[in-house]
């Protein structure tokens, strides 16, 4: 039996969302629960594979399934496609399997053409009507799958306004927009150098491939590297009989949520427009009412819109999203889907449907994205400055959060401030999809047009990114640089704030304060803490860093770099004369300088940490990185040093090294300069005794990690040096304490030996950065330069600094895993490079079974969130 790559909707069901996509599988569940659905058949995922396997070609195979389903439509409609007397309309849309709101594109009408408009136009009595969607058919299919940009026809639109004096589209009648779709194809012929397609069947395959080609288009693809969406899912395409909210004022169309996705409040929420279609509610062309204005306008639709919207939500478990289409006073469902939420929001509404009885707990953890708790850890604005500062203007809280930056017209400018260090706001007309690189780096959006559904509030809301958008006393002078609100002129590189939860608009800079973290937090966390299996740690070089990961409920430290200690103004001396010694009492004096300063800092880590784990590498990078570079310095060392500066120069030209990732640095530099080793352990030990002593209650046990050991007797020599020290120092205070002695694994021999370096190490951590850049053998500093071409020919789909290799690297990991295990089983595995916040990479570390992961402090809450759902969706055995 051949594959079938078509299904009309009353053949599918919800859980076939990997075939149908997201859009699909809840299309054909509503149908299968009876809700006014108008019925229509959807074109598979695999068919898209297909598409591209077949060199972007729709087989024939298909395009037979496709037409056999269209007659299916015919019947059910009682319409004929294509036919003049009575011309049955669909729309074309896309739905991948995971939901990406705005990135793909929607063409509606489909099936027009000169002559059944004219037929249409008598059928329905309505000329303005059939005109109206005429021209929309030639502007979106222009637009989608022909690819001619959409400003060209909206300057044909504003001109012809401006010609009849009038403001709104619906102020034209049916002449204006029969004259509209004629000036409409006359572009599409100018720009394409053909007629506009006037066969139907031509017409639905167009739109068919359009949507196909949309899943690889520039934005689809930024917006699943972000998201950790494959590309060889697909989109499917949804084929759907047309029903109209354009037909005159007992009609409408909107969008609504079953509970408020800014705040999670229970409560219906939405926008609609009357005599409008589609795109109109979210395109911020016209001022949308609220759908509680439905009940006066429309009372019948809206109870049984609120009747559906309450079986949905049961039937689903979660907060739905929902389109829905008035036709002359009838009521349609054009779809739904599990609604995004502000992370505010998502914590909401998780705990209510715990007390709702509607979820378990466990299913309240896997329905929080531990991405989104980012926004809830990032700055507020500094009440006492917020007060003093006056708003100049406000529109809709679209996004939480406090944003403050220089402001930015485009997203190639966001990108190019961004990457200098600058925070920046982004303020367009409205966003579309294409400005999603400028949205991902900006602070906040601020839009003129465009309402609490549009495309900046949705994409905005699930990036956590602050927005506000809608502000329509905005006078816009992109081209100029500029833009005029309340009588201010604000220029590119000004200063804006926004304000995300009230949508007020500051035209200055106000200083932001630290997030403060709600109840529903912590209630969502004690879940995760309940269920996950993998420890927490945190990588901190400060008490401070340490402190704020503690809050976060970190449960140690699992790696403190102490290099980073040494850069302060009054500790790089010491440092430096170090290094250009030529003797071991001379690097011995220096050291001993050094010595105070390590264990003060090693001593304020085991405060801030209060009992909990401390684990601290020991020195790692080259030593060519903590040497003068500006000649003053140079003369200023040189003197200090007793040396000629020509002597100097020859050290620091000496220690230059051609790769020094793989140079003469980690373990390396104690194998060469044992004395460096000896001193790092006599700080750390004598800290940690200093401690013990003052706090009697908690149980330090040190943990020094000897950072890029590759060969077992690497380690085990100095392993040596750091027991003997240790041992010493423990004599001299009188005391008995334990100490573990383990390693990084960062080199891939270390991992292929694991077996034999566990005979040395007490534990591992995976040094996930240079593990990466070892195993792919390029170098993060400079791997960007050539990534995106990787991207862009589909090489790479992710960037493996950002997100555990699985396939490689992860393979290393597993292996040392079990390896180690097998010769010390009590051994403990963590992690410590970047991917130890990454929600997949938590995922594939519990899945090894390592023992902690350890990540930046304000990723601690992401990652305890992440083992919470990776335990809940692979229990270990």
């Amino acid at each position: 039996m051949s594959k079938k790559f078509v299904y009309m909707f009353s053949e599918g069901n919800g859980s076939m969302r990997e075939l149908l996509g997201g859009k699909g599988a809840n299309l054909a569940e509503m149908t299968r629960l009876g809700m006014p659905v108008p019925q229509g058949f959807t074109v598979t995922t695999e068919a898209c594979t297909q598409y591209y396997a077949d060199g972007k070609k729709i087989s024939d195979e298909i395009q037979a399934e496709i037409y056999k389903n269209m007659a299916e439509l015919e019947k059910i409609s009682g319409k004929k496609f294509g036919d003049k007397e009575n011309p049955l309309l669909v729309s074309v849309r896309s739905g991948a399997r995971a939901s990406m709101p705005g990135m793909m594109d929607t063409i509606l009408n489909l099936g027009l053409n000169d002559e059944v408009v004219e037929s249409f136009a008598k059928k329905t009595n309505n000329p303005r009507f059939a005109y109206d969607s005429y021209r929309r058919f030639i502007q979106m299919y222009s637009d989608v799958v022909m690819e001619v940009g959409k400003g060209y026809f909206e300057k044909l639109i504003d001109e012809m306004k401006e010609k009849k004096g009038v403001k709104l589209d619906t102020e034209l009648d049916a002449d204006d927009l029969k004259e509209l779709a004629r000036l409409f194809k006359e572009e599409f012929k100018a720009k394409k150098g053909f007629d506009f397609p006037s066969d139907p069947k031509e017409q639905l395959m167009g739109a068919i491939m359009a949507v196909f080609r949309s899943w690889d288009n520039p934005r689809a693809i930024y917006y699943r590297r972000m998201n950790d969406i494959p590309s060889s899912w697909g989109t499917a395409v949804n084929v759907q009989m047309m029903v109209f909210g354009n037909t005159g004022d007992t009609s409408g169309t909107g969008v609504a949520f079953t509970r408020n996705p800014a705040t999670g409040e229970k409560k219906l929420f939405g926008e609609f427009l009357m005599n409008a279609q589609g795109e109109d509610v979210v395109a911020g062309v016209r001022t949308p009412q609220t759908i509680d204005q439905l009940k006066e306008i429309m009372p019948e639709a809206y109870e049984q819109f609120v009747d559906i919207c309450g079986k949905l939500e049961k039937h689903y478990r979660d907060m739905q999203d929902m389109e829905f289409t008035i036709e002359d006073k009838k009521l349609y469902m054009l779809q739904t889907r599990n609604g995004k939420r502000t992370a505010t929001a998502a914590l909401q509404i998780a705990c209510d449907l715990v007390d709702e009885g509607m979820i378990s707990e466990q299913e309240a953890v896997l329905m929080v994205d531990p991405k989104q708790l980012d926004a809830l850890l990032h700055p507020q604005f500094d009440a006492a400055a917020l007060k003093a500062a006056k708003p100049i203007g406000t529109a809709l809280p679209a996004s939480p959060g406090a944003a403050c930056g220089r402001v930015v017209f485009t997203a190639e400018e966001a990108v190019e401030m961004a990457e200098k260090g600058e925070k920046v706001v982004l303020v367009r007309l409205e966003t579309s999809p294409e400005d999603i690189h400028g949205m991902d780096v900006s602070e906040g959006i601020l839009t003129v047009r465009g309402g609490m559904t549009s495309h900046a509030a949705v994409v905005a809301r699930g990036m956590g990114t602050c927005c506000v958008s809608g502000c329509g006393e905005i006078k816009m002078n992109e081209e100029e640089g500029y833009f005029e609100l309340a009588g201010r002129t604000i220029k590119r590189g000004d200063y804006i704030s926004l304000d995300g939860t009230t949508g007020n608009i500051y035209g200055e800079a106000i200083p932001t304060v630290p997030a403060s973290i709600t109840g529903n937090f912590g209630r969502l966390m004690a879940w995760a803490d309940k269920y996950r299996d993998l420890g927490v740690r945190t990588n901190a070089d400060t008490p401070r860093d340490a402190k704020k990961a503690a809050e976060f409920g970190a449960e140690g430290i699992g790696l403190c770099r102490t290099e980073h200690m040494f850069f302060d103004a009054d500790r790089i001396p010491a440092m430096r004369e170090m290094i250009v010694s030529e003797t071991v009492e001379q690097r011995e004096k220096a050291l001993a300088k050094l010595l105070p300063m390590q264990r003060g800092d090693f001593e304020a880590l085991y405060e801030a940490m209060e009992g909990k784990a401390v684990t601290i590498r020991f020195l790692d990078p080259p030593l060519h990185e903590f040497l003068p570079t500006a000649e003053e310095d140079i003369v200023a060392l040189a003197k200090e040093m007793n040396m000629t500066v020509e002597a100097l120069k020859a050290v620091i030209a000496s220690l230059h090294e051609f790769n020094p990732m793989m140079g003469h640095r980690g373990c390396r530099l104690a194998v060469t300069y044992p004395e460096i080793a000896a001193m790092q352990t006599r700080a750390v030990i004598e800290a940690a005794v200093n401690v013990q002593k003052k706090h009697p209650e908690w149980n330090i046990e040190p943990e020094i990690m000897i950072p890029l050991v590759g060969e077992i007797k690497e380690l085990a020599y100095v392993k040596g040096v750091v027991v003997e020290t240790a041992d010493k120092v423990l004599a001299e205070a009188g005391i008995t304490m334990k100490y573990h002695v383990g390693t990084m694994i960062e080199i891939p021999r270390a991992a292929l030996t694991a077996d034999e370096i566990a005979t040395e190490a007490e534990f591992f951590s995976f040094g996930t950065n240079d593990l990466t850049q070892m195993t792919f053998g390029f170098s993060r500093d400079d791997a960007g330069k050539f990534l995106g071409a990787y991207y862009d020919k589909k090489i790479y789909e992710q960037d493996p600094f950002a997100r555990l290799d699985q396939k490689g690297v992860g393979k290393l990991v597993d292996m040392a895993a079990q390896l180690g295990r097998k010769t010390r089983p009590d051994i403990h595995l963590g992690v410590c490079g970047e991917v130890g916040g990454d929600p997949s990479s938590v995922e594939f570390f519990h899945k090894v079974g390592l023992t902690y992961v350890s990540c930046s402090p304000y990723r601690v809450p992401i990652a305890r969130l992440a083992a919470a759902q990776a335990a809940i969706k692979n229990p270990r055995k």
